[in-house]
């Protein structure tokens, strides 16, 4: 199989962009929903930390250090006719094997599981509640990291369509439950001795799980039309799965860095009441850029690397980098200034409503607009891995993380003294930053495959100002619209402007300051 051609590649990346804005979307809706049915309060802590055990894991045995290991492998395999089906089949059985073990290992130790995610909930109601709700979804993992497996195998064939879909079903069954308890329920209790917001809460654990079936339902289809019909069966210790093992466990913490960034933060912020919430509410909002294009960009450009470097077309590589990058910043860094700047209307508008204040949407965007000045770190990070990964080299990501690691730990509890719970975003932001300095510094030993071509450096500094330029536009249009946003029936539409405004001005500078041209984006959508 040829290497993916740079239209085809970046198809590629909008379609797993496309999917993964809707994605997003969605998550946007369910989360609106989480914080006006249960707020910044204790059930609200509680699902979330027990939402984000098996998530966290999921980054560490799948997406973060299987797939890492196992797309690069399969890519070859594919490209030199080496029995890829079989490859897949063992790496199948493996994996699931591991899973089992753990997800029955994790039902035993779950309140040691959240203690260490969450120490600030020993003795309180949210420590019972996260423990329930945590044996309930910690099996999504068994589900979901096999769905990534599946994910991988499609998006190594170029067949990134069902793998970027998958996602949505886990936003529509949770939203589905909350709606389901709202209606079917009278004031949302079972009985008049359970709480409204922990029958939420249950109904929301349960969701887990499901959505977990139906995502791997999906992608296995997919794969078996693809002709990889998977079964399970015993797993074998074979040459190949040793050496897929060795890659994978460095990968297994350089992968999830981010998820382990989040953790400290997490531990710290459970010592501030409601903090948890705020967190991971800001959290929701800077992972639309980030999934749409940090995600898109890695899961697009990982197996073409591969296969480019296969087949020694370094020329080629070296063009689809920068051509990765380029596109990645054109959309991160003026994702990220609006963030920043116009962090307290979006955050009142999405989710101030029933049990989540004034207060709550204040702190909240205080911790958005510490994430968004990490956001162009995190995206460059999943341009600059894939170039590591390509080249079977994941020791030494694993060196960086747990340098960039050591930063966030530090930094995370010694700020809390100091600034309480934005420590911890102020922490993971600086070690984001301080992953892409060593990344990008220790790609010099790939020679120029790794390096940024002119035309990239050339348009980083254009694209910059034109998102300082559209930054004042926004400030403009805040202070104009700004009465609006205290009004219940038009702050949609004030919204909706404001962000229509920052668009329009973004595009119009950047094509004035020649930060990219449209034929670009056209090229990009069409057909190779």
């Amino acid at each position: 199989m040829a290497a993916i051609k740079p239209i085809r590649l970046m198809r590629g990346f909008f379609t797993v962009g496309f999917w993964t804005m809707g994605s997003r979307i969605l998550g946007f809706v369910r989360d609106i929903l989480i914080a006006a049915f249960l707020g910044a309060g204790p059930v609200a802590e509680a699902f979330l930390i027990a939402f984000s055990l098996p998530n966290m894991f999921r980054r560490f045995f799948a997406e973060g250090a299987f797939n890492t290991a196992f797309v690069p492998l399969f890519s070859k395999k594919v490209e030199s006719g080496d029995d890829p089906h079989r490859f897949a089949q063992d790496a199948f059985s493996g994996l699931a094997s591991i899973l089992i073990v753990l997800t029955l290992l994790a039902q035993l130790v779950m309140p040691w599981l959240v203690l260490a995610m969450a120490g600030g909930f020993a003795g309180d109601e949210r420590f019972q509640l996260a423990v329930d709700f945590g044996r309930i979804a910690f099996v999504y993992i068994l589900f979901i990291s096999l769905a990534a497996l599946f994910s991988g195998i499609l998006n190594a064939i170029g067949r990134f369509a069902a793998a970027a879909a998958a996602p949505i079903l886990l936003n529509i069954i949770l939203v589905s439950a909350m709606v389901w308890v709202s209606w079917s329920v009278p004031d949302g209790k079972m009985t008049t001795l359970v709480d409204p917001a922990e029958t939420y809460g249950r109904a929301l654990a349960w969701g887990v799980p499901i959505a977990g079936i139906a995502q791997l339902a999906l992608v296995w289809v997919a794969a078996v039309r693809a002709g990889f019909p998977l079964r399970p069966r015993l797993p074998r210790l074979t040459p190949d799965m040793r050496k897929l093992a060795v890659i994978a466990l460095p990968a297994m913490l350089a992968g999830g860095v981010v998820q382990v960034n989040l953790l400290v933060g997490r531990q710290v912020a459970s010592f501030f009441d409601g903090a948890i919430a705020w967190l991971s509410y800001a959290d929701r909002l800077y992972q639309l850029p980030l999934g749409v294009v940090g995600i898109a960009i890695g899961i697009v450009l990982l197996p073409d690397l591969s296969r480019r470097l296969r087949a020694g077309d370094e020329i080629g590589g070296r063009h689809a980098f920068s051509r990765a990058g380029e596109l990645a910043m054109a959309l991160t860094i003026p994702a990220a200034v609006a963030l920043m700047v116009i962090s307290v209307p979006l955050v009142s508008v999405l989710f101030e409503r029933g049990a989540f204040s004034a207060d709550d949407t204040a702190n909240t965007a205080l911790a958005l607009t510490i994430y968004a000045i990490g956001l162009p770190a995190f995206v460059l990070q999943k341009v600059l891995q894939p170039i590591y990964f390509a080249r079977e080299d994941t020791r030494s990501p694993f060196h960086y993380a747990l340098v960039a690691m050591g930063v966030n730990v530090v930094v995370a509890v010694g700020l809390s003294f100091v600034f309480g719970f934005l420590g911890a975003a102020i922490a993971t932001t600086l070690a984001a930053w301080v992953m892409v300095g060593l990344l990008s510094r220790g790609r010099r030993k790939f020679g120029d495959v790794a390096q940024f071509d002119n035309r990239f450096r050339s348009r980083i500094w254009r694209i910059i100002a034109a998102s300082i330029a559209m930054a004042l536009v926004l400030v403009g249009g805040e202070l104009l619209l700004g009465p609006f946003f205290g009004a219940t029936s038009l702050r949609y539409v004030a919204l909706a402007l404001l962000v229509s405004l920052g668009l329009l001005s973004y595009f119009g500078f950047a094509r004035l300051f020649g930060a990219f041209r449209i034929g670009d984006l056209k090229g990009a959508m069409g057909r190779g």
